[in-house]
C-alpha cells in the first residue's frame, strides 16, 4: 500500500529531535512500490552530483565497513543504486555491528545551507538513525576523530540534529531523503561534519542502513543537480496489468533490441504465472521490478526487486539459455523472502526457481529431465544438489505425491516457517526418504536409457 509522504514525514519529525529550535529535519519517503532509481521525492531535493561534499573526504572514525557493500566513495560519487537492494552501490557498516561514526572533511570553512542524506532498501536497512555534529576545527581541544565513548560536544563539535526515520510499527523499507536545514538558510560555517550512525534494529545482524548518498549544499548553491541513472530504460507491463518491468541496457546497448523484442514479452507473460504458482496468505508480489544488463562476473543475480544479468554471457546464449536464465531470476523476485531468507535451505530456493524454469516455462528444452541427466558423467542423484537436480526432484514429488508441494514449501520459506518436517506433513515421508525413492527411480530410468529393452 502506498503511504502518504506527508504523513510519514510528520511521524518521523516527531521521532527526530533537533537540538536547536531553528534547525528543521525534513523527511521524504517513497515506499517500495513507488521508489525509483532517480530518487524523486514529493517535497525534498533529489541527490546532487555537484555539491560541496563531492570533492570532500569521508573517513571512518569508528566502526568498520561491510565487505559486501561499496566503499566510502559511494557516499559522494553522484551515482545512485539501480534498485532497492544493491549492496555494491551503497555504503553500510559491518553486519552485526551497531553502526559507527563517519567524518566528512570539506577541506575548508563552508557556509552550509543543507545536509541531505539518502538511503534505499526494501527492509529494515532503509531507515536512517544518526546524530549530526559539525565543527569549524578551531576549538583548542578539538578532536577531529572522536570514537564512541567520547562525547563530540566535549571536544570541539556542535550537535546540529538528531535523525530517526524508523516507523514504530513497520520495518520501514523504502527510499528516504533526509534534509537538515536552518530556518534562516544557513546552518553555520563549518569544515567538518560527524555522523554518529546506529543500526535500525538488532533482531538479526542486518540492521545497518544502506546509505546511497550524502550531500552538503553550501549557501551559494542555488539548485542541486540531481544524479540520474544511465539512460536506456525500457518498460513493459505484465499481461495481467499488475506489474511494471523496467529493463536497462545502457551498459549493453547491443542487447537493447533483444531485451525489448525477445526478453520483455516473455517476462510480461510469465511473471503473473509465476506469481500464481507461488502464493501465500496475505502476500502481494512486487508491482515493479527492474532488470539491469551489463558486463559483470557470473550469470545473473537477484537482490530484492532488482535483477542484474551479465551481458557478456547473455550475448553467447541468445538462442539457448538467455531468456530462461532471466525467467529463473523472475522467480526470485516473486519469492521475496526478506529477512527469512537467511534461514531457508539454498538448495530448495534455487531448485524452486529452476523447477519453474525447466518444467513449466521450457520443458521442451529438457534442461533438467532424464534427457539432460543421461548426458552427465559419473552422476549420482542427490535431491538437495540444488538447481536442475533439485528441480527434477521437486517435479517428481509434485507428480507422485503432492501437486502443490512447490508452492507450499515456498510459502513456508516466505513466512519463515520452513522446517524439514513439512515434507512428512505433505507427503507422508521425510525429505531423505523421498530422496532415496527418487534416486532409485532416476537410476532405473538412466539404466533403461543406457540399455534399452530389445523389441520382441
Amino acid at each position: 500500500m502506498k503511504k502518504s509522504v506527508s504523513l510519514i514525514a510528520g511521524i518521523f519529525l516527531l521521532a527526530g529531535v533537533s537540538t536547536r529550535a531553528d534547525v528543521k529535519v525534513t523527511v521524504d519517503y517513497n515506499g517500495n512500490d513507488e521508489a525509483t532509481a532517480e530518487f524523486n521525492f514529493k517535497t525534498g531535493p533529489s541527490p546532487s552530483a555537484n555539491d560541496a561534499a563531492t570533492a570532500a573526504k569521508f573517513t571512518i572514525v569508528d566502526g568498520a565497513a561491510d565487505g559486501n557493500g561499496g566503499g566510502l566513495e559511494k557516499l559522494n560519487d553522484g551515482k545512485l543504486p539501480e534498485n532497492s537492494d544493491d549492496p555494491a552501490e551503497n555504503f553500510f557498516f559491518r553486519a552485526g555491528s551497531d553502526g559507527g561514526r563517519l567524518q566528512l572533511n570539506l577541506g575548508k570553512l563552508i557556509a552550509i545551507k543543507q545536509v541531505n542524506t539518502y538511503s534505499w532498501h526494501p527492509g529494515t536497512r532503509g531507515p536512517q538513525i544518526y546524530k549530526l555534529f559539525a565543527s569549524d576545527g578551531a576549538a583548542e581541544k578539538f578532536n577531529a576523530a572522536p570514537k564512541r565513548g567520547t562525547a563530540p560536544d566535549q571536544c570541539g563539535w556542535k550537535l546540529i540534529a538528531s535523525v530517526n526515520t524508523k516507523p514504530k510499527a513497520e520495518e520501514g523499507g523504502g527510499q528516504y531523503g533526509v534534509s537538515i536545514a536552518d530556518s534562516d538558510g544557513n546552518l553555520g560555517q563549518f569544515r567538518y561534519l560527524l555522523f554518529d550512525i546506529v543500526a535500525t534494529e538488532h533482531d538479526d545482524p542486518f540492521g545497518n542502513t544502506f546509505f546511497s548518498e550524502i550531500d552538503v549544499v553550501d549557501t551559494n548553491t542555488t539548485a542541486a543537480v540531481a544524479s540520474k541513472p544511465p539512460a536506456g530504460d525500457f518498460s513493459i507491463t505484465t499481461a495481467d496489468g499488475k506489474c511494471t518491468i523496467s529493463i536497462n541496457t545502457a551498459q549493453a546497448p547491443g542487447l537493447k533490441d533483444w531485451s525489448e523484442q525477445k526478453l520483455a514479452p516473455v517476462l510480461a507473460e510469465w511473471y503473473p504465472k509465476i506469481v500464481a504458482m507461488l502464493p501465500s496468505d496475505g502476500y502481494t508480489a512486487p508491482t515493479h521490478f527492474s532488470v539491469t544488463i551489463k558486463p559483470m562476473d557470473g550469470v545473473a543475480y537477484t537482490s530484492g526487486r532488482g535483477v542484474t544479468a551479465n551481458s557478456t554471457w547473455l550475448e553467447k546464449e541468445l538462442d539457448r539459455e538467455a531468456v530462461g536464465s532471466l525467467v529463473h531470476e523472475a522467480v526470485h523476485v516473486v519469492q521475496q523472502f526478506g529477512r527469512n531468507g537467511m534461514h531457508n535451505p539454498g538448495w530448495l530456493v534455487e531448485g524452486t526457481a529452476d523447477y519453474i524454469r525447466w518444467f513449466k516455462y521450457e520443458p521442451q528444452s529438457h534442461g533438467a529431465d532424464i534427457v539432460w541427466m543421461k548426458h552427465l558423467r559419473r552422476f549420482t542423484p542427490r535431491y538437495n544438489d540444488s538447481y536442475r537436480v533439485t528441480a527434477n526432484f521437486l517435479n517428481w514429488v509434485a507428480e507422485k505425491y503432492d501437486a502443490n508441494i512447490v508452492g507450499q514449501m515456498n510459502a513456508a520459506m516466505r513466512d519463515g516457517k520452513y522446517d524439514d518436517g513439512l515434507w512428512q506433513k505433505y507427503t507422508g515421508k521425510t525429505a531423505p526418504e523421498l530422496g532415496e525413492e527418487w534416486k532409485k527411480d532416476i537410476e532405473t530410468q538412466l539404466a533403461s536409457a543406457e540399455h534399452p529393452a530389445k523389441p520382441n
